[in-house]
């Protein structure tokens, strides 16, 4: 009945039935066709609506809708928009120099929204016709604003990573209660902290990988990403460049490193960090001459929608996983990955072959919420460090997200280019990033302290200041 349950949760997905409802739908069908078949499980299929109160009294969760409008409060205020003409005359000089701004107005983006939808469009909308108009390749432009928008996935503070640290904490529970003492003691307790910290050298790798790849093709290739016209740098003098630069990038720079700040040194918990960036981002924009009644409305009914989705998800991925359960679903998924050929690496690779080709039909918040449950407990009691775990299933989805023909941010881009540029030119940009993406992700595999090096430092600072 769980393989049945799977197979018909699949199947209404792929015809296109919302995922949340069709999670709680047939899960709850399936847990009365197994009450029939077994009475006893009467009592466990009560404890659903305590699960479901549980959910709703985590306070990690409220950091969720105020992370969200902080995001769409700095783009709807233009912030973005003046950050990458700004990033672009100062960068200008150089060949490529207008890609390399795009990567790193894409990773402070990615730090404030969060969003990988969000951000693609973003920068779609902003940057695509600013390259073009100034003679970058379509292709290469193409790829560098879809690479860019996926670090919404993997740079702190993220709205993903908020949920797959809270997933994380739930699986590593489960997983100590299957285990002696002796094992389950040597399990480590997993925080958004710890996965924010854990987050930041893997970022920052695949951010400078971009801007290498940038380099190398402005020194190979220099016609496909030129530099600015003189014409349009010497508009500005270097000291009023110098000043529109502090003006317009410090003011966000500021707010991510204080809320992010806040939140890695322990000064306040990610609610109170989120309740603060929110706050700041509407300062900025009230600031910046961006703010009134109708953008307030507009960023209120954004952030509702969104948070609405991920908490309907959560509900109905939350009902999918306990009846799973009860149908011996997680002992038939534990004797199928410790029965594959080899050591525990084979069920970390089929479980991340698995995400991977998911990804290409379900958003991250559908497969944290769906496939993370069933698989983590199994995967952390082998022995797998949960940081570790997150960060690579982060970077995973992140691949998939960019990998054609289904990939998320290859949509979403198409939604906002010009019919001028094909979907061949969008699939043929985004594959050197691919290529990068998949390098990084060997190396956080075979050189774990990558992952958790920053969050064990910070562990023994924390131990050591008691």
């Amino acid at each position: 009945m769980a393989l049945l349950l799977i197979i018909t949760v699949c199947g209404l997905l792929m015809l296109g039935y919302p995922v949340a409802f069709t999670l709680a739908g047939t899960a709850l069908l399936f847990a009365g066709l197994g009450i029939l078949v077994d009475p006893s499980i009467v009592g466990k299929v009560g404890l659903i609506p305590l699960r479901l109160f549980g959910i709703l009294d985590k306070p990690l969760l409220i950091a969720i809708p105020l992370f969200i409008f902080m995001g769409v409060m700095l783009e709807r205020s233009k912030i973005a928009e003046r950050l990458l003409d700004t990033m672009a005359l100062l960068f200008g000089p150089m060949r490529g120099g207008l890609g390399i701004s795009v990567i790193l107005v894409g990773m402070l983006l990615a730090a404030s929204t969060g969003i990988v939808g969000a951000t693609v469009v973003t920068m779609g909308l902003i940057s695509l016709p600013t390259m073009t108009r100034r003679g970058y390749d379509p292709q290469v432009a193409t790829g560098i604003i879809c690479a860019s928008g996926t670090l919404g996935q993997i740079i702190p503070p993220s709205i993903v990573l908020i949920i797959l640290s809270d997933v994380l904490a739930t699986a590593a529970t489960t997983a100590k209660a299957t285990l002696p003492f002796d094992q389950a003691s040597q399990i480590p307790s997993v925080s958004i902290t710890d996965l924010f910290i854990g987050a930041i050298i893997p970022g920052l790798l695949l951010v400078g990988c971009y801007i290498l790849y940038v380099i190398f093709i402005a020194l190979s290739k220099p016609e496909k990403v030129p530099a600015i016209p003189k014409s349009e740098r010497s508009q500005s003098s270097k000291k009023d460049l110098f000043i529109k630069t502090i003006t317009v990038l410090l003011p966000p720079i500021i707010l991510i490193l204080f809320v992010l700040g806040s939140i890695l040194t322990g000064l306040a918990s990610p609610t109170e960090a989120a309740a603060v960036g929110a706050v700041g981002a509407t300062l900025l924009a009230i600031f910046s001459r961006k703010f009134n009644r109708k953008i307030l409305g507009d960023v209120s009914r954004s952030t509702m929608d969104t948070t609405s989705m991920v908490m309907m998800i959560l509900i109905g991925s939350t009902i999918f996983s306990l009846v799973f359960r009860l149908l011996g679903g997680d002992a038939m998924v534990s004797d199928f990955l410790k029965g594959l050929p080899g050591n525990e690496y084979s069920a970390l690779l089929f479980v991340m072959l698995l995400i991977f080709a998911l990804g290409f039909i379900l958003d991250f918040f559908e497969i944290t919420l769906i496939v993370i449950p069933i698989v983590g407990p199994i995967l952390l009691a082998m022995g797998f460090h949960p940081v570790w775990l997150g960060i690579l299933i982060a970077v995973n989805l992140q691949t998939s997200f960019l990998t054609p023909p289904f990939g998320f941010s290859l949509f979403y881009l198409r939604s906002v280019v010009p019919k001028s540029i094909s979907t061949g030119q969008i699939y043929k940009g985004v594959i050197p990033f691919i290529v990068i993406q998949v390098l990084v992700l060997a190396l956080i595999i075979f050189w774990k302290d990558l992952a958790t090096w920053l969050p064990d430092l910070a562990d023994q600072a924390r131990k050591a200041s008691r």
